[in-house]
């Protein structure tokens, strides 16, 4: 099989990149349209200010707080404002009581509460549940609730499929519906009946013994059902002074059910969590259904924690057969299990949008706070730069292309306005990447970033000498143009892979080790990197392989920069198209002796 002409491989590669460019293109239009993008890409905390939110630790009453626990709070709030996309978010401790949180323009409600929550999932068991209104007398019965089972497995529950909800006639102390359903994977679900609902429990008598686990209807003394008779959970306020410690029980109220519960103590703590994935739930076939879940992983504990407690409750009657999973002490879902879950495998599904699901996963991913954090105050700031010093950035960069353009066009004339078009066609695609960029991944431009823009500059015009060079030293040796071209491209496109792939390892590095500040260099310097080794596949080189076919490159006119006399040839003669020869008449063959 025939290789393929160099002349089609290079229309082939100009084509691709044109395609890519029309495609950024296309893509920066449609987010200005129909989407908050805007033409310009967005700049960081440096060089357009933003908001400073200062946070104030909230512990428990008599609770001490630690160094360590301030600076583990504050690694995982920079875990957290990344996942946001906030880039350029500056997060630090102020003294040894408040953390600091710099972010670019105004954040969004989102942004502020994936900041200060707590965000840890806890399972409890449900001892009691009632509708979330204050209630005249303190009894609350039970209402059906979705089931824990492995998916697919089938069950015996009469009254509803899982996921959905069986709402008992209405009276004074009924029980609101729970909409959510919890399920885990298990290697071997068997089903089970779901037990009828029963009445609800009493509270334990003065002096009764401790209670025995954390399903035991002993945690429910007289003052705790009275303070879970009076809560009403339509309050906005009335969870605000909530003491959720994990090992006693907490009166709570569910987050979009209306409903209220007394939950036993924490059987499996949020830390206990591996991972948490959000995603659409997939049925028996493994086709995606448009039902979103929060898939939940546990370590070698808390697969056995999850474990041991489901084996319990599943044999209990309602609503003592249901776990509750709350976040920031707010009951989520509270499903009851038809069947043991051995593997330590869940996963959550209920009223999510993907995007609130993959929130609360990423809350989740990252681990809770060691603390609970009240915003003290949110304050405006001014750039650190500002527009002059940005000016004076671009104007160095100016500075810096005008001395690239102006040694090509001295060193190789007609010839350097390729390496101009190659400048050119970087830049716009840099800038289409940037500032799709900050439309899709909420990327900011700060000062060091510009830096590793004009410092790119330099490396980009590094790739072009290597291979303008080698072609001269192609050319140098007697071969034509065309193969000279061809060549030197062989030979020059290992050295070119070889001082970027330097450059991209060093920005890889600088990424992951250094600060925000230089991250913002090494970023762009890494970026830079891959557009420059695409422009001189996609561009330099298939466009010196069209030259090669022109005259006035292929003959060696004096303005192309590829004259022979310029070159270093002292005996030169012209031996066919584009061919220039320096080798001594004496060992040649006289051109009349040929056949």
């Amino acid at each position: 099989m025939a290789a393929t002409p160099p002349k089609t491989l290079a229309r082939r590669a100009l084509t691709a990149l044109t395609v890519l460019v029309v495609a950024l293109g296309g893509l920066l239009a449609g987010s200005i349209v129909w989407s908050n993008g805007q033409l310009t890409p967005k700049l960081g905390l440096d060089l357009k200010g933003g908001t400073q939110i200062i946070l104030e630790p909230r512990g428990n009453s008599g609770q001490s707080i630690s160094a360590a626990q301030l600076n583990q709070a504050r690694d995982i709030i920079v875990q957290r404002v990344d996942s946001n996309g906030v880039s350029g978010a500056e997060v630090t401790t102020q003294g040894d009581r408040n953390i600091v949180v710099s972010i670019p323009e105004i954040p969004t409600q989102a942004v502020r509460d994936a900041i200060s929550k707590s965000s840890q999932m806890q399972f409890r068991p449900v001892l009691a549940v009632a509708a979330g209104t204050p209630q005249p007398t303190p009894s609350a019965s039970p209402s059906a609730a979705p089931s824990v089972s492995a998916p697919g497995a089938p069950t015996a529950s009469p009254s509803t499929p899982a996921g959905s909800t069986a709402s008992p006639a209405p009276t004074s102390t009924s029980n609101s519906a729970v909409n959510d359903a919890l399920t885990a994977a298990s290697p071997s679900p068997s089903p089970t009946d779901s037990p009828s609902p029963a009445a609800s429990p009493s509270p334990a008598p003065s002096g009764s013994s401790a209670p025995n686990g954390p399903t035991d209807l002993a945690w429910i003394t007289p003052e705790l059902q009275q303070q879970f008779a009076a809560l009403n959970c339509s309050d906005p306020g009335a969870l605000d002074n909530i003491q959720d410690d994990p090992d006693k029980p907490l009166v709570t109220c569910g987050v979009d059910d209306g409903a209220k519960y007394i939950l036993g103590p924490v059987v499996v703590s949020g830390d206990h969590i591996s991972d948490a994935t959000a995603g659409y739930q997939t049925n028996q076939q493994g086709v995606p259904t448009s039902r979103v879940e929060i898939a939940l992983s546990f370590d070698a504990v808390g697969t056995q924690k999850y474990a041991d407690i489901s084996r319990t409750m599943v044999s209990l009657p309602p609503p003592r057969n249901q776990l509750a999973a709350t976040l920031d002490s707010k009951v989520i879902v509270a499903p009851q299990f038809n069947e043991a879950i051995p593997n330590g495998r869940a996963s959550i599904t209920g009223n999510f949008t993907i995007e609130s699901a993959r929130a609360l996963a990423d809350q989740l991913k990252f681990g809770a706070l060691p603390l609970s954090f009240v915003e003290q105050s949110s304050v405006d700031i001014s750039p650190t730069l500002g527009s002059e010093q940005l000016r004076y950035g671009l104007v160095a960069g100016l500075i810096g292309l005008l001395l690239v353009v102006g040694y090509s066009l001295v060193q190789y004339r007609v010839l350097g306005f390729v390496t101009i078009a190659s400048i050119v066609v970087a830049a716009l695609l840099t800038y289409l990447t940037i500032t799709v960029l900050g439309w899709a991944q909420n990327y900011r431009l700060d000062m060091a970033g510009v830096t590793g823009l004009i410092v790119a500059i330099g490396f980009t015009a590094d790739s072009f000498i290597v291979y303008f060079e080698r072609v001269r030293d192609e050319l140098r040796d007697g071969r034509s143009l065309a193969s000279a071209v061809q060549t030197a491209w062989s030979r020059a496109k290992r050295t070119i892979l070889i001082a970027d792939g330097v450059n991209f390892l060093a920005a890889i590095v600088l990424y992951l080790l250094a600060s925000s500040s230089v991250r913002g260099f090494a970023f762009t310097l890494g970026l830079t990197t891959l557009i420059d080794i695409l422009i001189v596949f996609w561009f330099t080189h298939p466009v010196l392989t069209l030259l090669t076919r022109l005259p006035f490159f292929r003959d060696g006119h004096p303005w192309s920069g590829l004259d022979p006399r310029r070159l270093g040839v002292t005996t030169t003669r012209y031996a066919g198209r584009g061919r220039f020869t320096s080798a001594p008449p004496a060992v040649r063959e006289p051109e009349g002796s040929r056949a």
